[in-house]
């Protein structure tokens, strides 16, 4: 029924159950599980890199081995269940990228996390899962994660 799996992961506790899960999922449907890190282009656009020697120092660079790392922790957890992973870090907006790598791959099931966050919060921000849940036309899985304070 599934044979590829796209979780998103952004290396925080957030993604932690989400990428328990998808594992898990392409264990049960020996799926290929797609590991998807997004490099937030607002993120990296907003500074003007004027205070660094090169562009190694800089925020692009340090989110590419932040996603890099992430990307790596779930590949080795799927190794241990005997997973296929095929692993992409791309540079977008997260929303438009994830649909477009999930269109591109023709994936079957979209696994996202999302940590518990404040009505107000949620109002006024919103998510990058909210926004790919809104707007996917594939199945979704989204696995929620208690963050404690």
């Amino acid at each position: 029924m599934y044979d590829r799996i796209l979780l998103t992961t952004d290396g925080t506790v957030s993604s932690q159950n989400a990428e328990t899960h998808a594992i898990e999922l392409a264990k049960e449907h020996d799926a290929n599980l797609h590991v998807l890190f997004v490099v937030d282009e607002s993120v990296y656009t907003a500074y003007s890199g004027d205070e660094y020697v090169n562009e190694a120092e800089g925020p692009e660079h340090g989110l590419e081995e932040f996603g890099t790392e992430a990307i790596e922790q779930v590949q080795s957890r799927a190794k241990e269940f005997d997973v296929k992973t095929k692993e992409a870090l791309k540079h977008g907006h997260p929303v438009e990228t994830i649909l477009e790598y999930g269109d591109r791959n023709d994936v079957d099931m979209v696994v996202l996390g999302t940590k518990h966050r404040p009505a107000e919060y949620r109002a006024l921000l919103g998510s990058v899962t909210d926004r790919v849940l809104r707007l996917t036309t594939r199945p979704t899985v989204v696995v929620k994660t208690e963050v404690e304070e």
